[in-house]
């Protein structure tokens, strides 16, 4: 749910390019302390967040001592009828 204002819903199917360098504001694929995460990735005076798409989730501000990896950026999103 935590996409859902971004069109991205559970049961949707994503295509993630692993070839495309995340650019401020896209839409990846994360890995976040051993789990995956999609996320909008944001860079603000040198911090890094992965800002949510729902008003009912936080945006995490990623730290030094989080494991943290942009598997891939999200290009696009295949809904079931």
């Amino acid at each position: 749910d935590s996409m859902r204002n971004a069109g991205i819903f559970s049961g949707d199917v994503m295509v993630v390019d692993r070839a495309l360098e995340p650019k401020n504001n896209a839409v990846v694929l994360a890995v976040l302390n051993g789990e995956f995460t999609v996320k909008r990735i944001q860079k603000k005076d040198d911090a890094l967040y992965l800002k949510p798409e729902n008003e009912n989730f936080q945006t995490i501000k990623i730290s030094e001592e989080m494991n943290f990896m942009v598997w891939g950026v999200v290009t696009h999103v295949i809904h079931k009828l």
